[in-house]
């Protein structure tokens, strides 16, 4: 396998070639700066210090904000970033339309919904007999229930509804059903629980704690791996699904497996993260137009390290902007996200003449 994707990267054109080798560059500098620098100044000797596990570098405080605060909080924006952009590139080739996204299928909402539920409704603490459940646990916990309940209903209805247009329309059907019980929700809820809910809403990838890591990263690692597995089937079906079918592809059961793929890594980075705007909706198309390439032996790699770079670069000036404060991720995504969609939609009305 190792040599085999060797092979694949030795065919590349060199303007591809040298493509994927300045996104894998960025995406290490970015990550690097993550670390470096954040809301809080500390000077970077004694950032290296602290990652060296020098004793005597800087304050405890320092240390807690390094290993705590920036470390989770860079590998958080970079397995999202990698996270929905997969998913948008997967969703964009099953429906055959550029603007499928992570959100378009519903599971976003779910999530959303489940989150409304605890803010808006029960509080964010629970208690059950001698159990008690934190506000940031549950909230993590009812997001995952909200869009795992969607993508099971979407799983079910897959194998009724033949078209994925016709699933496609579902999952808005759906998006229009929960949003109007959170607007319901809204309506009824308290001044600090809309307040909560609204906060949550806006995306910060400062809520996985260094403990919470560990399960955070493994849900996304094995999402990822999931999707590399469909890339022959995903090349199949750029050509249509009967052309698909008659080489030999299950579409069916391809279709089947990217739903949980997608499932899994929006319901992850949605409950953990919150609902991160625009990304799986762009990305795709930025390493599209980078790699001027349609093969996603290619494409799929390039669209996670797109992904990742951008993720970074959004969560570094979220934290740059205001000194002393972490603005939320989805303030800046939209300032990417917006002029690329834009750029696909006259594209598109453009061929149509």
């Amino acid at each position: 396998m190792r040599f085999a994707r060797l092979f694949v990267f030795l065919q590349l054109e060199m303007r591809q070639r040298g493509t994927i080798i300045l996104l894998v560059t960025a995406t290490l500098l970015l990550a690097v700066a993550n670390i470096l620098w954040g809301s809080l100044r500390i000077p970077t000797e004694s950032v290296v210090r602290i990652l060296l596990r020098d004793g005597e570098a800087a304050n405890p405080a320092w240390h807690y904000i390094v290993w705590e605060s920036r470390i989770p909080q860079m590998v958080t924006a970079l397995l999202c970033g990698a996270a929905l952009s997969v998913c948008g590139l997967m969703l964009q080739t099953l429906f055959r339309n550029p603007l499928a996204g992570p959100s378009i299928l519903g599971i976003d909402a779910g999530a959303n919904l489940g989150v409304a539920l605890v803010m808006l409704s029960i509080g964010t603490s629970l208690s059950v007999g001698n159990l008690s459940v934190g506000g940031s646990v549950l909230v993590v916990a009812a997001a995952m229930v909200g869009a795992l309940a969607i993508l099971l209903l979407l799983l079910m209805l897959s194998h009724t509804l033949q078209s994925p247009t016709m699933l496609l329309i579902t999952g808005v059907i759906i998006s229009y059903v929960t949003g109007s019980v959170i607007s319901l929700l809204n309506y009824s809820a308290t001044e600090e629980g809309v307040h909560n809910y609204i906060i949550w809403g806006m995306g910060n990838f400062g809520s996985v704690s260094l403990s919470r890591l560990p399960l955070y990263s493994a849900l996304i690692v094995v999402g990822l791996a999931v999707a590399t597995m469909l890339i022959k089937p995903l090349n199949a079906l750029l050509l249509g699904e009967y052309y698909a079918e008659n080489l030999g592809v299950n579409v069916r059961r391809t279709r089947t497996v990217l739903l949980l793929a997608t499932g899994l890594l929006t319901a992850t980075t949605t409950a953990f993260c919150g609902p991160i705007s625009f990304l799986g909706l762009a990305v795709p198309h930025i390493a599209r137009m980078a790699l001027r390439t349609s093969d996603h032996r290619i494409l799929m790699p390039g669209t996670m390290l797109a992904g990742a770079a951008l993720t970074l670069a959004c969560n570094l000036l979220c934290t740059q902007l205001r000194p002393g404060s972490v603005l939320p991720i989805n303030v800046v995504t939209p300032l990417i996200g917006a002029p690329v969609i834009l750029y696909v939609i006259l594209r598109q009305d453009k061929r149509s003449f």
